[in-house]
């Protein structure tokens, strides 16, 4: 076989965006649009989770040099009056629609050091082909008008200056651009971006139409998630807090529980939080609360080595609870170690700790919520308190998340319903799967965690096609137990999508939103 010439090989690619080009991308956009205004990290991987046939790169000497986002919608929400935050959903696509019968285009993006090499028409093209393989109505956006603020006062009106531009007595750099690749003005979008002080906020509604379909095209079904399995299997462990004399002992309880789970099948494993307070009855030393969890911080590299080794070699997903973690300037943040089967290590902090957390052991929360990607879809976690607040939870479900896993560890019987109730909620407001894993049992002697109360559960939307109650597997209080449970993705596009509520869909975006600081976004 005749190896390819280097010379031979593509320079320049248009090709689908892929999780690995995130990073490229947030620089690509914050170049164009300033790092105030660019897209996150979260919200360009929402756009990936959400449809990620839709969103293309250009590629050239191996630098991403353009990029470009779409999403699918119904024509009556595509054609009716809209801004581009609420047709977007904060910029996550969240409100991908897998039965919309148009494209809609949300973000063309091209490096200003490569313009003049059609980058954009490239990507233009990419999506008429997007377009016409999905046998779509057609594509749909609001384009810039940047000549607009500059000639106001000759034109009169934003209206008056699109028309001329569409006559060809004026040029707009983007209008006319997208005019002579087929698009036409259908209307004007007021407050369209409020901050495209080029534009005075307005876009032209542009649109392009299919022209392979002479009627409507045919509507598929709803589709299973891209490249997703049928069902997944999750275990919750329900774990008994008891005296330990070595780290060995921990060892192996945990591994007792992944190798049961592994055994069912699973693919993943989740355990409580603060599992690790344990490793405190090793030495059973008097401590002061702050410096007990100081020096179970101790045990950081251990527990990570030991959740991954164990994730490796079992094949399974593990959530690994939390483990108090200290950080690079001295604060102690509660971690969530995720140990994928693929060997690779996720750290994700609780953002809200406790009053007692802060005023016992010191605990500060973290500032990020990212989903996790793994090979059964987006994941997101809420530890404990996290789940009692809503913005959280919608803001990993907007970052495509269809399973959020909290590991919790509660007292008394009222603080665990306060979560419980609460993860209930987060599952039937954003349409996703909610697994609850909690400590049960003792350790006298260590301080702030004497007693436990845990009822474990696996928790699902409310809809026909879930369990009457919304509750997939639960488990009997204060027992140790694995609850196990099949969780069948396509119930929930099913749901999302033509459900006898919807909520997703329905959110008032013209009214309200959740916007999370881009300082700490993304980190």
């Amino acid at each position: 076989m005749n190896e390819a010439h280097p010379d031979q090989t593509p320079k320049l690619q248009v090709r689908q965006a892929r999780p690995s080009d995130v990073p490229q991308l947030v620089a690509l956009t914050a170049r164009v649009y300033t790092p105030e205004w660019g897209h996150s990290a979260e919200m360009l991987q929402g756009q990936q989770t959400h449809f990620p046939e839709g969103q293309f790169v250009v590629e050239y000497e191996g630098v991403i040099v353009g990029f470009c986002a779409t999403f699918r919608i119904a024509e009556a929400v595509a054609l009716a009056p809209h801004t581009w935050m609420q047709i977007t959903g904060g910029g996550f696509a969240s409100r991908h629609d897998p039965k919309g019968d148009w494209l809609y285009g949300m973000e063309v993006v091209v490096h200003p050091e490569y313009r003049g090499m059609r980058i954009g028409q490239r990507l233009y093209m990419a999506r008429k082909r997007l377009c016409t393989d999905l046998k779509l109505r057609g594509i749909v956006f609001g384009g810039r008008i940047p000549g607009l603020a500059r000639t106001i006062q000759r034109y009169g009106s934003a209206e008056a200056y699109v028309q001329a531009v569409v006559e060809g007595r004026r040029r707009d750099q983007t209008l006319s651009f997208q005019l002579r690749n087929g698009f036409e003005v259908v209307g004007m979008l007021r407050e369209y971006v409020p901050s495209d002080h080029e534009s005075l906020g307005y876009a032209a509604h542009l649109v392009w139409r299919n022209p392979r379909l002479l009627d409507h095209p045919d509507m598929p079904r709803v589709s299973q998630p891209h490249r997703l399995p049928d069902s997944v299997r999750v275990a919750s462990v329900q774990y008994q807090q008891r005296r330990i004399a070595s780290f060995k002992d921990f060892e192996t309880q945990v591994e007792y529980f992944v190798d049961i789970a592994a055994e069912y099948d699973a693919d993943f494993v989740a355990f409580p939080e603060l599992l690790t307070l344990q490793l405190l009855s090793i030495e059973n030393a008097e401590l002061s609360p702050v410096d007990s969890i100081r020096r179970l911080s101790e045990y950081t590299d251990e527990v990570k080595e030991l959740f991954h080794r164990l994730a490796v070699h079992y094949n399974i997903n593990i959530i690994g609870g939390s483990h108090p973690t200290r950080q690079p300037n001295g604060d102690i943040h509660n971690v969530c170690y995720v140990c994928l089967r693929d060997g690779s290590i996720h750290e994700r902090e609780k953002l809200h700790p406790t009053p007692s957390e802060r005023n016992v052991w010191n605990i500060t929360g973290g500032d990020t919520a990212a989903t996790i990607q793994t090979d059964c879809g987006p994941i997101g976690v809420m530890i404990c308190y996290d789940s009692e607040f809503p913005e959280v939870a919608r803001h990993l479900t907007d970052q495509g998340a269809l399973i959020l896993f909290v590991p919790f560890c509660t007292d008394v019987r009222e603080g665990y319903l306060r979560v419980r109730y609460c993860s209930q909620a987060r599952a039937i407001e954003n349409q996703c799967y909610v697994v609850l894993s909690g400590n049960v049992g003792n350790l006298p002697g260590v301080n702030n965690f004497d007693i436990q109360y845990g009822q474990s559960c696996i928790l699902t939307p409310s809809d026909f096609p879930f369990a009457r109650d919304g509750i997939a597997a639960d488990s009997t209080p204060n027992i140790e137990t694995v609850l196990f449970a099949d969780l069948r993705l396509e119930n929930l596009a099913r749901a999302r999508n033509s459900g006898a509520v919807q909520n997703l869909k329905d959110r008032r975006f013209d009214l309200y939103q959740v916007r999370w600081s881009r300082t700490t976004e993304g980190k």
